[in-house]
């Protein structure tokens, strides 16, 4: 009976949780490194205790927090900069991006072909924001967006979206990506 030993199994599975595991790591990792290179490396500072809150509360190993810290702090760090993009999904509904990257231009690149592979494309800069107000307070993800507004959508307009949302967040440079569907 070849396929069914119990080790095989256990290790398909182990092997889906750290791939899923190893993604929210690296986005938090990149988080701490910026937030670390802003605060010059002080862990006490809000923003960086912040994100390095969020990434315990992931079980996170504090090497790797540490380790982020230090690669923020030093002087050859890449610049990483944090990049929003708009469109707009099924129904109308509004859907912000929210990256972090050391390079625009490929990022932007990147994000523009997913988003043709999914038949959408990049709006205009505020074209997008309107409908979502930035809320105030220091997070670990960065900048937070509340809907002002919310759309409702049918049945299928939601499954679209949600295929779309879900996409687009496997990108590596993908931090947050809000919606204002209802």
């Amino acid at each position: 009976m070849s396929g069914h030993s119990k080790w095989s199994k256990i290790k398909r599975q182990k092997g889906a949780n750290d791939a899923a595991r190893g993604v929210v790591f690296g986005k938090l990792a990149r988080r701490i490194a910026v937030e670390s290179k802003l605060a010059g490396g002080d862990v006490n500072a809000p923003s960086l205790r912040a994100a390095m809150d969020a990434a315990r509360a992931a079980n996170m190993p504090k090497d790797n927090i540490e380790r982020a810290v230090a690669k923020g702090a030093s002087a050859d760090a890449a610049a990483l900069e944090s990049v929003t993009y708009e469109t707009y999904g099924p129904g109308g509904a509004a859907i912000i991006i929210d990256a972090l990257t050391d390079n625009r231009n490929r990022t932007a690149a990147e994000i523009k072909h997913l988003l043709s592979k999914l038949g959408l494309e990049l709006a205009a800069p505020g074209s997008a924001l309107w409908a979502f107000e930035k809320t105030d307070g220091v997070s670990a993800e960065g900048a937070k967006y509340e809907p002002k507004t919310t759309v409702p959508l049918s049945e299928e307009d939601d499954a679209k979206l949600m295929e779309i949302l879900g996409a687009i967040d496997e990108h590596d440079d993908v931090q947050e990506v809000y919606t204002n569907a209802a």
